[in-house]
């Protein structure tokens, strides 16, 4: 009976000091001004709940405060903006006090002079340099190739066998990236390379505890490892007496010294090119992969775009621009897949001083989450939403509406979308006309905080 008791005031006094806990970090946060919202635990605030519930978080939480509302997520006090043109306002209007305000772990991983973290006239030469290293020009004649090379190799010999289509998008993603920024060193490079890269993408969404065992040490430490190993690369092109067309060595000698890069500014762009052409590539190309599984029609048509393509060009003729300019319904197959799958779910903003937003006060600090995913499924934008339904993008005016913004908006409009897009396309074209494929074992997706299968999405592949 005594342990009885003894246990049962234990409880009692758990259950008081989370409740005090609770009531203590609302109390913090209650503002005049402020939406309504809660505020979840101190220090750790409701991460747990949107990491793990993600959509129905977001979902519960408009239910009861509406459109607009504050919370504590990721390390932050965050206000939630659910409201299309408010959000637009937002992502529009960076310089009224709206800047990246990327979470803590991602700024440590990525580096604090990565373009999706400066603003102002840091940005302008990030993005600067960026552009010249991804121009149309520079897709076209450099990198087009190096991914065409990169395809064709990754493409090969799946003939037979039951492939992880989600292990072989990771993989041809990243190292199609590193072929493109450091072209023939990358394969002497990506034996260490890859694992440590991959650390590095599972940190990035993580609280910035710097505990033995967490993904944010374990990514930190890959950012260190991973900048030795650029540091090096860096240092063998100084010495050597040739030129590489790809984008380290357009970034390394930019003629046009407004966008000179030191090496800090160099290393965090690689880390962030290699980081964000990843994390879209690939999920965007496992998904249409599935998608295209499922509606027969879609794939058929997609396949015919595909091989009249292969017919005009000979076996081993490489895709060129303008044949990537010629996948019409492909790039609508890529558009579909990134607005069903929601791909993106939203972006980051901080306020750089006291303001008001809505007839809210928002104070100097706080982050501001532009929450886009329901957009995405706006019957009103998109008819019968939930339907993979590439022909709605054949339309082009749909890609500038005012609210898609699969790519970002304003001046944070994703300087490598068109890059992606031909990735994207040329995976896709070497894939369709080499094979079929089957699923094997109906393998679970989840779509929070990242779209991914957690044991992977097994195919059955065979010859075409």
């Amino acid at each position: 009976m005594a342990v009885f008791v003894v246990i049962m005031s234990m409880v009692v006094l758990g259950f008081s000091i989370c409740t005090a806990l609770l009531r203590w970090n609302e109390v913090k946060y209650r503002k005049k001004g402020l939406p309504l919202g809660t505020m979840g635990w101190p220090v750790f605030g409701e991460t747990t709940e949107f990491l793990k519930h993600g959509p129905n978080f977001m979902k519960n939480q408009r239910a009861r405060y509406g459109n607009f509302f504050k919370s504590h997520i990721l390390g932050s006090p965050t206000i939630v903006s659910m409201d299309p043109d408010l959000n637009r306002y937002i992502l529009m209007n960076e310089a009224k006090g709206l800047v990246p305000g990327y979470p803590q772990s991602m700024l440590d991983i990525l580096g604090k002079c990565n373009i999706a973290a400066v603003h102002g006239s840091a940005h302008k030469l990030m993005r600067g340099a960026l552009l010249s290293a991804i121009s149309p020009t520079m897709i076209r004649e450099a990198l087009l190739p190096k991914i065409d090379e990169s395809m064709r190799r990754h493409l090969s010999n799946w003939d037979g066998k039951t492939v992880d289509i989600q292990e072989k998008t990771n993989m041809m993603a990243l190292l199609s990236s590193l072929n493109q920024m450091a072209g023939n060193e990358s394969s002497s490079i990506a034996e260490e390379f890859v694992p440590e890269f991959f650390k590095l993408v599972l940190g990035t969404l993580s609280l910035p505890i710097d505990l033995p065992g967490t993904n944010y040490r374990r990514a930190f430490q890959a950012r260190k490892n991973i900048i030795r190993m650029v540091e090096k690369l860096i240092d063998q092109r100084r010495t050597s007496t040739s030129t590489q067309r790809d984008m380290l060595g357009c970034l390394m000698n930019t003629e046009d010294s407004r966008y000179k890069l030191n090496d800090e500014e160099l290393i965090d762009q690689i880390i962030t090119i290699l980081y964000s052409g990843y994390e879209t590539v690939s999920t965007t190309s496992m998904m249409a992969v599935k998608y295209l599984h499922d509606h027969p029609r879609a794939l058929q048509e997609l396949r015919e775009e595909h091989l009249a393509i292969r017919k005009a060009k000979g076996p081993s003729h490489p895709i060129d621009w303008n044949d990537y300019k010629s996948m019409k319904f492909t790039r609508a197959v890529i558009f579909e897949t990134m607005r069903l799958a929601t791909i993106v779910n939203g972006t980051l903003r901080k306020t750089t001083q006291d303001m008001e937003l809505k007839g809210f006060f928002i104070p100097k600090g706080w982050r501001i989450y532009v929450y886009t995913r329901e957009i995405n499924y706006d019957p009103f934008l998109y008819p019968e939403p939930l339907t993979f339904n590439p022909w709605r993008w054949m339309d082009k005016s749909l890609e500038s509406h005012s609210h898609i913004l699969l790519f970002g908006g304003g001046s944070r409009l994703c300087p490598g979308k068109e890059l992606g897009l031909a990735e994207i396309s040329i995976f896709l074209h070497y894939f369709v006309t080499r094979y079929r494929w089957e699923e094997v074992g109906g393998d679970e997706l989840t779509n929070f905080p990242r779209v991914a299968a957690p044991n992977g999405l097994h195919l059955r592949v065979s010859s075409y």
